[in-house]
C-alpha cells in the first residue's frame, strides 16, 4: 500500500510539473510581440517630447505637426493603422518604450552605443550634426576648441552634451528644454550653445533670433527610430517602410517641407 501511495505521489508531482510547464509555455507563446500588437489595435502609439520645432511640436491648432508627425503618420497610413502621440519628457522615453507605454520613438535620438544596450533602432532616417551657436555680436568662437573657458549650454543627457564636454576647460551647464538655454545665450547667461543644425536653423528663421550659426557641423548623428528589445519583426517592417517612402519620393517630399533641402540621408 505505502508503495502504492508513494507512487500516486510521484506521478501527481509528476503531473503538475508537467502542467506548470506546459501553462508557462502557452503563456510565453502567446505573449504577442510589438508589431502583432499594432496590427491588433490598429494604432501605432509613437513617442516623443512633443515640444522639439520643427520635428514635433504643438502647432496653434493644439495639434502635433512636424517633420516627425508627418513621418509617423505616413509609416501608420502604410501599416494601415492609425497614429497615437505620447509626449513624454526626453530622459523618460527610453523607460516608456520599454514599459509599452508607446510602441516606437520617433522623436530625433541620436544612435549611440550606449543607447543600442537598451533599445534597437531601425535605419537612419535622419542624417545631420551638431553645431556652435552663438549671439550675432561674438566672432571669436568658430571651433569646437573655442568654446574651452566659456560658458556651454547644452541639453541634459543628449548627444550634444558629450560634445561639449569633450572639450577640457568648457564650462558646461545642463538644460531639459532648449528654450532655457536659447534664452540664457540670448540673455548673455551663456556664451554658446550646442544643439542640432537642422534644428537650429529652423528655429532662428522662424522665430526671427538674434543669434547665429557659427560652425560647421562638429559631428555627424545619425538619428533611428527606437524599437523595443526582441522585435526584429517590426524593426524589419519599419525599415522596409522607410525605405519604401524614400524610393517612391515621399521621404524627400516631407523632408523638403520642413527643410527646404535635400536630405542626406539616402
Amino acid at each position: 500500500m505505502r508503495k502504492y501511495w508513494l507512487l500516486m505521489l510521484a506521478l501527481l508531482v509528476f503531473v503538475g510539473i508537467a502542467s506548470g510547464c506546459g501553462s508557462k509555455e502557452t503563456g510565453g507563446s502567446s505573449k504577442k510581440g510589438v508589431l502583432d500588437r499594432v496590427e491588433d489595435a490598429k494604432v501605432l502609439k509613437v513617442g516623443f517630447e512633443g515640444t522639439y520645432p520643427p520635428f514635433n511640436f504643438l502647432n496653434d491648432k493644439k495639434e502635433y505637426d512636424g517633420f516627425d508627425v508627418d513621418i509617423s503618420n505616413e509609416m501608420a497610413k502604410r501599416l494601415g493603422v492609425k497614429t497615437e502621440f505620447v509626449a513624454t519628457k526626453w530622459e523618460s522615453l527610453i523607460g516608456g518604450l520599454k514599459s509599452d507605454k508607446f510602441d516606437i520613438i520617433i522623436g530625433q535620438m541620436t544612435v549611440t552605443d550606449e543607447r543600442k544596450k537598451s533599445v534597437d533602432f531601425t535605419d537612419p532616417y535622419v542624417v545631420t550634426g551638431s553645431v556652435l551657436v552663438t549671439r550675432k555680436d561674438t566672432d571669436n568662437i568658430k571651433e569646437l576648441n573655442d568654446i574651452k573657458g566659456k560658458d556651454v549650454g547644452v541639453g541634459g543627457g543628449t548627444t550634444f552634451e558629450e560634445v561639449a564636454k569633450s572639450v577640457d576647460g568648457a564650462n558646461v551647464k545642463l538644460y531639459k528644454a532648449m528654450n532655457d538655454y536659447v534664452q540664457d545665450l540670448i540673455n548673455k547667461r551663456l556664451d554658446v550653445i550646442i544643439n542640432d543644425q537642422l534644428l537650429m536653423s529652423y528655429n532662428i528663421q522662424e522665430k526671427n533670433l538674434p543669434i547665429q550659426i557659427a560652425s560647421d557641423i562638429l559631428n555627424k548623428d545619425e538619428i533611428g527610430m527606437a524599437v523595443k528589445k526582441g522585435n526584429e519583426d517590426f524593426v524589419k517592417k519599419v525599415n522596409q517602410i522607410l525605405q519604401d517612402m524614400k524610393d517612391d519620393g515621399k521621404y524627400n517630399e516631407i523632408y523638403k517641407k520642413w527643410f527646404g533641402t535635400e536630405p542626406l540621408v539616402k
